[in-house]
């Protein structure tokens, strides 16, 4: 009987070690997929493709990039909500995703049906059109504006995005009536300036860096604090006199509330490391993405945080909930 007994012990304490979510979890032999709620080529999917090229090479992880664009990236955000929270299927999202469940019906809460993984990039918002466009400066697009009300138009991600919120801001100190037109993603919205089908779009500079760098795009307006290192030459709205404008553009990962401590605790690692990387960091700047790296609690607390303020932002844009 003693020696059943301490044989029963041994197996149980194998068991316990090959239990999924253990401390030995084995996801080098699973595939994590990195959901991007956005279309192919927005600053979402380059940043999540960056990151799963270099944890795939560096810990011989299986990590693909699978795009579940649609619904202003509530499609993907609530495939991964209702995931099995197992550290295979991961949201690499925008901080959009914080307010599209407060302007529109979503059966997920976006704080509470999600654990915080990383905060991994920022990127400044810039104003623009295309390089063909005869408004060389914001004054010029303001101007036409005004003697053609509702004619022009302005395209971002949306609806229910920071850059509809420095729209609004914009167009309502300026008393102009432009046209929003939302997309699913930046890099829609980017193609149809460039091919004339709207005036303008509010984007971040990473997802238009290499129409800029092509000369294709022209900015007019940085929605920014200070005036962006690399466009040296092009102001921010609070120096062209439209105070408030300043929109806030980031991408973190977040994973299916529920997920074992051990296994976030492992992922903040790798994604850590990964934004650490010099290889990584110069990738990253060369499309005017910048590395962040706040994980765990604290990017808990900014979540949080930021799922407050705009939240105070919709009602003062008076946006409705569809």
């Amino acid at each position: 009987m003693a020696l059943f007994c301490k044989f029963a012990a041994a197996c149980a304490a194998v068991l316990l070690v090959a239990l999924p979510g253990s401390a030995a979890w084995p996801q080098s032999s699973r595939t994590i997929r990195l959901i991007v709620a956005m279309p192919p080529g927005a600053s979402t999917d380059i940043a999540a493709r960056l990151m799963a090229e270099y944890i795939g090479k560096t810990h011989g992880v299986t990590m693909v990039v699978e795009n579940r664009a649609g619904a202003s990236g509530m499609i993907g955000n609530e495939y991964v909500s209702r995931a099995a929270p197992d550290g295979n299927t991961l949201l690499v999202t925008p901080n959009t995703f914080l307010i599209d469940a407060q302007t529109r019906k979503a059966s997920y809460h976006p704080v509470t049906a999600f654990d915080p993984v990383c905060l991994l990039v920022d990127t400044p918002a810039v104003f623009m059109v295309n390089s063909g466009s005869p408004y060389q400066e914001l004054s010029d697009l303001v101007d036409a504006a005004r003697a053609k009300p509702g004619a022009l138009s302005m395209g971002s991600v949306g609806p229910g995005s920071t850059f509809q919120f420095g729209y609004i801001s914009f167009t309502r100190q300026a008393n102009i009536d432009m046209t929003f037109v939302p997309y699913a993603g930046s890099g829609p919205a980017i193609t149809a300036v460039l091919g004339d089908h709207i005036t303008s779009a509010f984007t971040g500079i990473g997802a238009a860096a290499s129409q800029v760098q092509a000369g294709k795009m022209r900015a007019l307006a940085a929605a920014t604090q200070k005036r962006i290192a690399t466009l040296p030459g092009v102001p921010t709205f609070e120096e062209l006199g439209y105070k408030g404008v300043d929109v806030d553009v980031w991408f973190g990962v977040v994973a299916p509330a529920g997920t074992p401590k051990d296994i976030l605790a492992q992922l903040n690692k790798w994604f850590t490391e990964a934004l650490n990387a010099p290889e990584v960091k110069a990738k990253f700047g060369a499309t005017q993405l910048y590395t962040v790296g706040t994980c765990g609690d604290d990017f808990g607390k900014l979540i949080r945080s930021a799922y407050d303020n705009y939240g105070r932002m919709i009602e003062a844009a008076g946006i409705k909930k569809e």
